[in-house]
């Protein structure tokens, strides 16, 4: 196989400023503000019609063109810049054809320069735009074509002093560094702010997965004492009942067997999330009794406990999920909002749990602290439990308001 020789430098760089895609490879700016658009749009409006004027009228009455002519070129390097901001490249292009098109058609002239003194002005910003929004390797290529064209061809073949063709190469190399500055600039804010986005959703959903695995090694525990009873009830029955017939012991052999195989199933799937806190899972699971000692350890908080309503026997998992959500709003109350007065209501209704939790705003100095997901963990616990959840500004403070609906399997009403 022949190795294909690569091309040169300057061939490359040429090919890169042509053959680029005329669409941004960055952004400078949102386009979704309407007074963004108006703004910019009125801008390009006012200098297209400012250098195109200007460049039309030069030509005629300093260089000496026909009005066809003249409109032509003063059209081709004024009438881009409505564009510019949107395909910087695409203007860029139209702008040198344009320049170049004037050096061909005047070619050795008496003139200072070939073209007007507005349509160098015109270029100047544009070069700035395409060095912002593109690749080096474009920016690169436009530089070196750009002065190619203001420049060596000028003095070559139209009689341009070559002190100011290094001063026009000098002016759009300051354009395009200038352009690649703020464009860097701007591009390297936008990529830290769209990287801590992404790893804003990222904790987001570690907390969501997290609280989950909370939530499920929290059911386990209730799951698993439940199908224990019945595993033992059902073992115990037919020594219970020495005269039970042979169909009921089958019966209860089965649903012991079927809960032990239950149990066992749910260890095995579950018993995986306690790899890392095995022993902080050995405790006891709270629940809404212990609640007053819930509130007594909140020094930092001047808390108001109030329940309505008889306390209901609750099924375990409600009642582990309400203390758990009461547990996280103090957290937050005593971080965001020390020395808070914190008002907090449980009512049993005869369909759902109440709770709220409710403070006056901060009378210390704040956790300014990047914080945990708290509001997620109570929102994934509210989910599961099929409730509602308010979280939120309430005048100077915050407000947690959550309605959990009671299984119907353990309906505190009892049976009717």
């Amino acid at each position: 196989m022949i190795e294909q020789v690569p091309r040169g430098v300057f061939a490359a760089l040429l090919d890169a400023a042509v053959r680029a895609p005329v669409r941004p490879e960055r952004r400078l700016y949102s386009t979704d503000k309407t007074w963004v658009k108006a703004s910019v749009l009125a801008l390009t409006l006012a200098l297209a019609i400012g250098f195109t004027g200007g460049s039309i009228a030069l030509y005629i009455n300093l260089h000496g063109l026909g009005a066809s002519q003249s409109w032509l070129l003063g059209l081709l390097q004024g009438l881009p810049l409505l564009v510019a901001p949107y395909l910087p490249l695409a203007s860029w292009r139209i702008m040198v054809a344009g320049l170049l098109l004037a050096e061909i058609s005047l070619g050795h002239h008496e003139e200072f320069m070939p073209w007007p003194v507005t349509s160098l002005l015109g270029l100047l910003p544009v070069l700035a735009l395409v060095a912002a929004v593109s690749a080096r390797l474009v920016a690169k290529g436009v530089s070196v074509l750009t002065i190619t064209v203001l420049a060596i061809v000028p003095i070559l073949f139209n009689g341009l002093e070559p002190w100011f063709g290094l001063i026009l190469s000098a002016l759009a190399g300051l354009a395009l560094v200038f352009g690649d500055a703020v464009g860097g600039r701007r591009w390297a804010e936008m990529t830290l702010a769209e990287q801590a986005e992404l790893r804003r959703q990222d904790l987001a959903r570690q907390a969501v997965l997290e609280e989950r695995s909370r939530i499920a090694r929290e059911l386990h525990d209730v799951v698993a004492h439940h199908m224990s009873v019945i595993a033992l009830q059902a073992e115990a029955a037919p020594y219970k009942i020495p005269e039970l017939p042979d169909a009921a012991r089958a019966t209860f052999t089965l649903l012991r067997d079927e809960a032990r195989a239950a149990l066992t199933e749910t260890r095995r799937v579950v018993g995986l999330l306690r790899a890392h806190d095995e022993t902080a899972e050995r405790v006891p699971q709270p629940g809404m009794d212990r609640l007053p000692d819930l509130v007594a350890s909140h020094d930092g908080l001047r808390i108001s406990l109030t329940v309505i309503g008889a306390a209901l026997a609750l099924p375990e998992g409600l009642d582990l999920s309400a203390y758990r959500i009461i547990q996280e709003a103090l957290s937050n109350a005593s971080r965001y909002a020390p020395g808070a007065a914190v008002s907090v209501e449980v009512r049993y209704d005869p369909d759902r749990l109440r709770l709220s939790v409710r403070d006056d705003g901060p009378h210390g100095e704040p956790d300014t602290s990047n914080g945990g997901h708290g509001l997620v963990g109570m929102r994934e616990r509210v989910t599961m439990l099929g409730g509602t959840l308010f979280a939120g500004e309430e005048g100077e403070g915050w407000a947690v308001l959550a309605e959990l609906p009671y299984d119907d399997a353990h309906d505190p009403r009892g049976d009717s």
